[in-house]
């Protein structure tokens, strides 16, 4: 629900852990993000052996991909986005290196990542507990994908 003081543009970009990004927030209907952002330009339905079934939401132009997924009736549950604009407390983090995104998140108080090189050659950078993943390659910033906190219990943590 976008609340009168919350921005109505992606254009801020700024993601909170846990709840969304600008006015995108976790838990939010297919109607509600439809509204907010439009029709997408492709709808992927996950593959029948996929761990969970979703839907993603590809917005290309924009540079985002949103996932609902069914287990959680369809709410908006996870974002990726190598959107230009991206910005993580406050600060713009695309095309950082992996050293100033540990430093960023560990002035607030986020420590201890795991650090994966893919196969493709890609690092990834993950706080698990935290729901976000960094995607680097050749020490830059290229993408993010992050979302709703899980509780120890496994229990989605939808934000209020």
């Amino acid at each position: 629900m976008i609340k009168p003081d919350q921005p109505t543009s992606m254009e801020e970009n700024e993601i909170t852990l846990g709840t969304g990004m600008g006015p995108l927030k976790f838990g939010a209907s297919m109607d509600e993000v439809r509204a907010l952002m439009g029709e997408p330009e492709e709808i992927e339905e996950s593959e029948d052996d996929d761990e969970f079934e979703h839907q993603a939401w590809n917005y290309l132009e924009e540079g985002y991909s949103l996932y609902f997924d069914r287990e959680d009736d369809y709410r908006l549950s996870c974002i990726e986005t190598d959107h230009p604009g991206l910005r993580l407390f406050g600060e713009p983090i695309q095309g950082k290196s992996q050293a100033a995104i540990e430093e960023l998140m560990s002035r607030h108080g986020y420590t201890n990542p795991e650090t994966e090189r893919m196969e493709t050659g890609e690092v990834r950078l993950s706080y698990e507990k935290e729901m976000i993943d960094l995607y680097f390659d050749e020490d830059e910033l290229q993408f993010v994908n992050f979302g709703v906190f899980i509780s120890d219990d496994l229990e989605v943590q939808w934000p209020s």
